[in-house]
């Protein structure tokens, strides 16, 4: 509704009166010509700038008031407001429309059945708000030649007339009937709700007296309007037909009388929303991401577990040829043995080391047996972790989903430690890769020298330092947090991380060391990268990313 032409007229109107000047219906012929204005000290645009790339702020005054317009621009939500007053940003903001500064209005212009105005300034320049959705902009023009828009991305704006924007057309009875009832055409600028509402109203097949019976009171409420801000649970709108035109049982109304009140009120209102479903939206994203990956690890991994829970291979293979040390060649690549683990006559052939004797083959396959018991109680646990974490996840989409207000929202995302891991805020912090998991910073070096800064100047004393055990790859750190103990399934989350970023990112599972920051230390004569560890627990987990 804020680009209804219904709504511009009387706003359009309301700004005349605040400038101090009159204001016209329809596009005059010749701006120079125009009667003087209103008894009033006519303000002057003071200030024109931009502090984002879809805002302009336009601030006029005299020496006894200011008055400022906020034209918002944006794809998804085009709309001007009125606020009391703007404090410009120090930073990152430029003026435009330098040209139009200390200039005084002349004129408030409401294009005829068109969802543009114009403010007119001295010397045939005019400052055109083009409210249309999607496609709204701000352009400056000279005696009626383009000059610049505040949106340049609209190259179609360059080729506007402004005599073709104004469409005068005659919308009485008598047009509706020479038209046979065609009130679509007759009223073009009707917006979504009102043809919505005559649609329902009116039958095509009654006589077009019955038909100019509904749709001519729907004319004089659009004429003589009040303002409704109706909210829905699918955001508000703003409205100039009363509620009795409406049958929505969900919806409530603040009702207005005046206009710039009304879009205040309305850009209030869909500002909440807007950033509401926004970052609840992102929240949701987020969070189901987590739940897709934490199942696509479940389904991977399933099936491992059950394959190495049903597997005694590598135990059986040590089993054999223990039993079977005196018959065994030396120097053998291969070996056939008698299978007590079968029934009958059974062979089984194992593979061995050639360069291993019979005993050290068959520690190599105990070794192998014992590295998938840890891997089974490993990716046990790691499976119950990802499958509390999916419920947890469960729980939080179905709080999210009946949060109203973004305040609410919020506090939610900050208790549960649910917001979007924030970039780093200086420089220094940009050197690493940088999580986030449960409420836990985890700092990740990105190559030899850079691992170097990171344990050498950034880590602190209590900070958890880990990597992967016996192979090149990254330095990781877990910031400690005063007072608290790090847990078990963060340690596994890091430890996770530096296998992922080590030379052991393909293996089924790697060994990561841990221990203290402080009992890290570089002598000068290692290389970036290299350190001295001591003090230092392991820890066996699968490379993965999150």
């Amino acid at each position: 509704m804020q680009d209804n032409y219904y709504f511009l007229k009387p706003l359009s109107q309301a700004l005349a009166a605040h400038l101090g000047v009159r204001w016209q219906l329809g596009y005059p012929e010749a701006f120079r010509c125009l009667p003087p204005t209103i008894e009033k000290e006519p303000l002057r645009l003071l200030t024109c700038f931009s502090q984002n790339k879809d805002e302009l702020i336009l601030g006029f005054g005299n020496a006894e008031e200011d008055f400022y317009i906020r034209a918002n621009l944006e794809v998804q939500f085009s709309c001007l407001s009125f606020p009391a007053e703007f404090a410009r940003a120090r930073r990152n903001s430029i003026d435009l429309f330098t040209g139009l500064l200390d200039v005084e209005v002349e004129r408030v212009v409401q294009f005829e059945n068109e969802r543009s105005f114009a403010l007119v300034f001295p010397g045939a320049q005019l400052l055109l708000f083009k409210m249309h959705g999607r496609r709204a902009n701000i352009i400056w023009f000279i005696e009626e030649q383009f000059q610049i828009a505040f949106h340049k991305k609209l190259e179609n704006d360059r080729q506007l007339r402004l005599t073709a924007l104004n469409r005068p057309i005659r919308q009485d009875f008598e047009a509706f009937v020479a038209s046979s009832g065609d009130w679509k055409g007759m009223f073009p600028t009707f917006d979504r709700e009102v043809k919505d509402f005559l649609q329902k109203k009116i039958d095509p097949s009654a006589s077009l007296e019955a038909q100019w019976q509904v749709l001519e009171p729907v004319l004089a409420a659009l004429e003589q309007p009040s303002y409704y801000v109706k909210s829905t649970p699918v955001g508000p709108s703003l409205s100039l037909l009363s509620p009795n035109y409406w049958e929505d049982e969900r919806a409530s109304y603040e009702w207005f009388t005046q206009p710039i009140e009304a879009i205040n009120a309305f850009f209030s209102a869909f500002g909440r929303y807007f950033y509401l479903q926004e970052e609840k939206q992102t929240a949701l994203k987020n969070l189901q991401r987590r739940y897709q990956q934490n199942a696509a690890y479940i389904e991977k991994n399933f099936e491992r577990l059950v394959h190495l829970e049903d597997s005694a291979y590598n135990a059986q293979n040590a089993h054999l040829l223990m039993a079977h040390l005196q018959i065994i060649p030396p120097g053998a690549t291969t070996v056939s043995l008698p299978d007590f683990y079968q029934e009958g006559e059974a062979v089984r052939t194992i593979k061995l080391k050639k360069d291993a004797s019979p005993q050290k083959n068959a520690e190599i396959y105990y070794r192998k047996a014992k590295n998938e018991k840890i891997e089974v109680q490993t990716l046990e646990r790691n499976l119950a972790r990802k499958e509390a974490e999916m419920e947890e996840i469960r729980g939080h989409l179905a709080a999210l989903e009946k949060i109203d207000s973004l305040r609410a929202l919020r506090e939610y995302l900050k208790k549960h430690r649910l917001g979007q891991m924030k970039k780093a805020e200086t420089q220094e912090l940009s050197l690493f890769k940088k999580f986030s998991y449960q409420g836990w910073d985890i700092w990740v070096g990105k190559n030899a020298k850079n691992n170097d800064l990171l344990t050498q100047q950034y880590a602190k004393k209590d900070d958890l330092w880990l990597h992967a055990k016996d192979v090149s790859g990254s330095h990781v750190v877990i910031k400690h947090q005063a007072g608290r103990e790090f847990p078990i399934e963060i340690i596994e989350k890091a430890a996770s991380l530096a296998a992922y970023y080590s030379k052991r990112s393909q293996d089924t599972l790697c060994p990561v060391l841990y221990t203290p920051r402080k009992f890290v230390r570089k002598t000068k004569d290692l290389a970036p990268g290299q350190v001295i560890v001591e003090k230092e627990k392991v820890i066996i987990v699968s490379p993965e990313r999150f």
